[in-house]
């Protein structure tokens, strides 16, 4: 019995590993995403809306998407547009911050408010039947806030801890000054405020901020769900036909640092050094930035990539290092990032810079490319199959001035770059002599380490 049992457990051990030699069945054709058929409404006050059918759970997502932001606030104002909208949750002049919970709640869901760099979202998903009271509700919200007083202090110490938190991080304290040396004084470039300057704002700053940067003109609102189409278009015109147009967006695009610099932040002790290299690129409105995804993607901005392969797979010096494009309106730049050990600060980067350069000169196999354009469409799909995906994608669109294309046709263009393509736009984008480089590590043990990478970009002749 025993001789048997043996010969048997051989005999399945022979058939994995044929199994594991035989190659996949071919994965199918991908497939263009298709855009539910959307209603979008113009009022007369300059709100637009779009509406978005979509799945069929009987649940609906509304998002109140207003174009203002930290893009808004003045040198002294940083994070005013934050604690604005920190101040919008405490209630508004007919529901407290309880009743506006308790309502949600009681609706089979919950209402949320972010603060971005160039717009401010208000948002919240019900069931089916409660669509035109969350509209209700979003719009009292975004419409009568009441900002009291008596909610001002706890809101900024909240955020006074949340700095003096962001402050102590080595990463947080890199990108700071990465994105400081790249946008200068641009509101861009502005990421933390002082803590005295999150003391002085007053009641009367917040009410002013929201005054002069919500309205009508600036606001879109995204539905997307299961919902009766008439009824909610119908609830969209009664919350928000009287509202005051406001202000039209506030256009202020940066001149972005294109020069090579270097800047290290002194860490003592510290067991790793945090590095930021990076430099501005194409944004989402130039046709080279979907061809910029797959190369971000292929170079460092995947599991699989190339300086993630190196530097973490075969080299140990790091974890979890990424590159990444990360965009505004009409301004973007590339970074890769990544917590290295201390005494491996000058040889990462040596293999940083190795991959890009190769991948300038060398274009990649086609089936590497093949690889991470799976992987972006699948992701694509990923980000696409949840109604406050749809609205996340729309809102893209709107903030970039985007066609209704640049998602339809995004999968059919990602697999339109070709190898050739993905070295010629790292040889355009990617390019050393106009990097920025933050470091934030032990001084004395990276100093010498990393005395190439500080030096100025050589003069053009």
């Amino acid at each position: 019995m025993r001789s048997t049992g043996i010969a048997l457990a051989l005999l399945l051990s022979a058939s994995v590993v044929v199994a594991q030699k035989e190659l996949p069945p071919p994965g199918g054709k991908p497939k263009d995403f298709t855009l539910p058929r959307k209603t979008q409404i113009a009022l007369p006050n300059g709100l637009t809306a779009v509406l978005v059918p979509y799945g069929s759970l009987p649940k609906v997502t509304v998002s109140v998407v207003v174009r203002s932001g930290n893009i808004n606030e003045k040198e002294n104002e940083v994070w005013l547009a934050d604690v604005m909208g920190d101040m919008m949750k405490e209630g508004t002049r007919s529901r407290s911050a309880q009743q506006i919970a308790e309502e949600a709640a009681s609706m089979g869901g919950s209402v949320n408010i972010s603060t971005g760099l160039d717009q401010t979202t208000i948002n919240g998903d019900v069931l089916t039947e409660y669509g035109p009271n969350l509209v209700n509700l979003l719009a009292d919200i975004v419409r009568n806030p009441l900002f009291p007083e008596s909610e001002l202090q706890r809101i900024k110490n909240d955020r006074i801890r949340q700095l003096t938190v962001a402050k102590s991080s080595p990463q947080q304290q890199t990108l700071e000054q990465f994105r400081r040396i790249i946008h200068g004084n641009h509101a861009y470039g502005r990421i933390f405020p002082t803590q005295e300057m999150l003391e002085g704002y007053t009641l009367d700053q917040i009410r002013k901020f929201y005054e002069n940067n919500f309205g009508a003109r600036r606001t879109t609102v995204y539905v997307a769900g299961v919902f009766d189409l008439g009824v909610m278009e119908q609830a969209i015109r009664k919350e928000f036909s009287s509202w005051k147009s406001g202000p039209e967006p506030l256009i202020d695009i940066p001149t972005p640092s294109m020069k090579k610099a270097f800047h290290l932040i002194d860490r003592p002790g510290a067991p790793q050094s945090t590095i930021y290299l990076g430099l501005p690129v194409a944004n989402p409105y130039d046709k080279d930035f979907v061809p910029l995804v797959v190369t971000n993607a292929l170079l460092g901005g995947s599991f699989g990539s190339r300086i993630t392969s190196n530097i973490r797979e075969q080299k140990g010096y790091t974890y979890s290092p990424f590159s990444q494009l990360s965009s505004r309106y009409r301004d973007a730049y590339w970074a890769e990032v990544a917590d290295v050990t201390t005494d491996v600060t000058g040889p990462a980067l040596k293999e940083i810079f190795k991959e890009i350069r190769k991948l300038q000169n060398e274009p990649p196999p086609a089936e590497e490319l093949q690889g991470i354009q799976n992987y972006l469409a699948g992701t694509f799909v990923l980000q696409n199959s949840s109604p406050g995906g749809i609205i996340g994608q729309l809102a893209f669109l709107n903030l970039h001035g985007l066609s209704d294309d640049y998602l339809t046709k995004y999968v059919q263009n990602v697999y339109a770059v070709t190898p050739q393509k993905v070295s010629e736009m790292t040889k355009k984008y990617i390019r050393e002599d106009n990097m920025t480089l933050v470091i934030t590590g032990d001084k004395k043990k990276i100093e010498s380490q990393i005395e190439e990478y500080a030096k100025p970009a050589p003069e053009m002749k």
